[in-house]
């Protein structure tokens, strides 16, 4: 077994295991935003969403630039989309499959 790849996986998904993080990945989807810029879009604390940015930082999920006192986030490696995506692909099949169940249920009674 290789130690190393799977503590890794788990940091990276220790990473993503937060709403607001991914809400901010999903904000850089469309390019670089400041944290004022992902604070209206998430509705997250400023101190909160620096902190997450910080975890997404040391995971290599995102990067910064800085521009006069403006620093600006954007995604560092966008191979993570196609994660998130499939994260959501499985959570619609999931809805898709009780769904199901529950007109199934309701045709019985």
């Amino acid at each position: 077994m290789k130690q190393s790849h799977h503590l890794y996986k788990a940091a990276l998904f220790r990473a993503l295991g937060h709403p607001l993080r991914l809400a901010i990945l999903d904000s850089l989807r469309d390019g670089e935003k400041t944290v004022t810029q992902l604070q209206d879009l998430t509705g997250g604390e400023q101190a909160g969403i620096s902190q997450h940015l910080k975890v997404l930082r040391h995971q290599h999920l995102v990067t910064s630039r800085r521009q006069g006192t403006l620093t600006y986030y954007r995604t560092e490696d966008a191979a993570v989309y196609l994660f998130l995506d499939l994260g959501r692909q499985v959570y619609e099949n999931q809805l898709q499959r009780q769904r199901e169940q529950l007109d199934h249920l309701q045709s019985e009674s």
